[in-house]
């Protein structure tokens, strides 16, 4: 039998070195990406289903690494954005599941088995964007893997009983036998991380105490350039986001009805009938609006009013990139956002009696508050300062691990 020559003579001349012997068409694939200095990166993103803060970030990745694949437990192409939808979305078998793009919450103790089986093999840098399990993906060893952190998972840590409180009695059963599994599992897949970026130093925390990781905070990208400061004084306070329990959109309703003030409420939810039961007539319930109706409100209320607790929030960086002041509980992101007097005010206790109180405050001092200040602050947390950081430790941590000295934020010492 003879073999017939794959090499060129050239080629051949690498037999007499130590040089590795490649196939012709992966040397070729190996020869663009030298050339091009670029790996080439996968970004796993948890699911596309709508557009919320973290495929906000997705997309800022996307322009930061634009030839990159996209790999998501379900896709529901109607609900993302045009510029998503021109990318290369890869999905898992639970996008065949009948019903997978509207009831994907409850196929949680299948996605781990989903994530595993993405094949990532050809990467070089893989980005996972975690909140719901994203980072339990199995990359090349000689690989760096890099996760922007919004939170680790809620509904099997902090908020647990919260989530399972609000399910039937079969979902709780389920989430009770599940939930240990998904807790070791989720652990466990945490050294299967490079480096943890956190979105806050909130969620920093929170991964130093579920994963015992340390991580870089980089807070995620605001649009700044897409609101602009609103003329005159405003109309009317405002809520806006899901209408879910955790959110606490009840202080904000209970607090302008008893006080008499105008608010409007925009955003959808399961707590929606309760919140119009306890409404009075100065409050209006919008429903879900389009961005350009949310950024108009934005930029004519009085303040938003941000009762939750949130990993990091980006509306109120919205709200005052609008001029506007924000009245935010003292927890979580609020903390790093709303954290100068001339911005806003916190409230210690999340009770309708101190959103009243700082209300009181707030109006007080209102129309000394000077809207410009208020928007230079929030360029704080533009997109070209998500950017910059960003594209700079990944850079660094590629030089790293290239030289073989990578893993400074794994498993902390001691």
């Amino acid at each position: 039998m003879t073999l017939k020559a794959a090499t060129s003579l050239p080629d051949a001349r690498a037999f007499l070195t130590d040089a590795p012997v490649m196939a012709k068409r992966r040397v070729t694939e190996a020869g663009t990406s030298k050339e091009s200095g670029q790996p080439r990166v996968a970004i796993v993103h948890y699911w596309l289903v709508s557009m919320r803060g973290g495929e906000k970030v997705l997309e800022e990745l996307c322009r930061m690494f634009p030839q990159a694949d996209i790999f998501t437990l379900v896709c529901n192409r109607d609900r993302i954005s045009d510029f998503l939808k021109t990318r290369n979305i890869r999905t898992s078998f639970l996008q065949k599941i009948p019903g997978a793009q509207r009831h994907y919450t409850k196929m949680l103790p299948l996605m781990p088995f989903a994530l595993e089986q993405f094949d990532l093999q050809d990467y070089d840098l893989v980005l996972s964007s975690e909140s719901g399990p994203a980072k339990g993906i199995i990359t090349r060893a000689d690989a760096l893997h890099v996760c922007y952190c919004h939170s680790p998972m809620r509904y099997i840590w902090d908020q647990f009983h919260v989530y399972r409180h609000g399910l039937p009695w079969v979902g709780r059963a389920l989430m009770s036998i599940t939930a240990p599994m998904l807790r070791a599992w989720d652990v466990t897949t945490s050294s299967r991380v490079d480096v943890f970026v956190a979105n806050s130093e909130y969620v920093a925390s929170r991964i130093r105490r579920f994963y015992d990781r340390d991580s870089v905070v980089i807070h995620p990208p605001v649009a700044t350039e897409d609101f602009a400061v609103g003329k005159g004084k405003g109309e009317f306070y405002l809520y806006a986001g899901q209408l879910t329990t955790y959110k606490r959109p009840d202080i904000a309703v209970r607090a302008c009805t008893e006080a008499g003030r105008k608010l409007v409420v925009i955003g959808e939810g399961e707590q929606l009938p309760y919140l119009k039961s306890i409404a009075g007539p100065t409050v209006k319930f919008l429903g879900h609006q389009p961005f350009n109706v949310l950024r108009d409100h934005l930029s004519r209320c009085r303040a938003l009013l941000f009762p939750g607790t949130e990993d990091f929030g980006i509306l109120p960086v919205e709200a005052m990139a609008s001029g506007r002041p924000v009245l935010a509980f003292d927890a979580g992101g609020a903390r790093e956002t709303v954290s100068a007097p001339q911005v806003g005010f916190r409230f210690a206790e999340q009770t309708t009696e101190a959103l009243l109180e700082t209300m009181a405050a707030f109006e007080e001092v209102e129309d000394d508050i000077d809207p410009h200040a208020i928007r230079a602050h929030s360029l704080k947390f533009s997109s070209a300062v998500f950017r910059d950081r960003l594209s700079g430790l990944i850079e660094q941590q590629l030089s790293s691990h290239a030289d073989g000295s990578a893993g400074v934020f794994r498993r902390r010492p001691g």
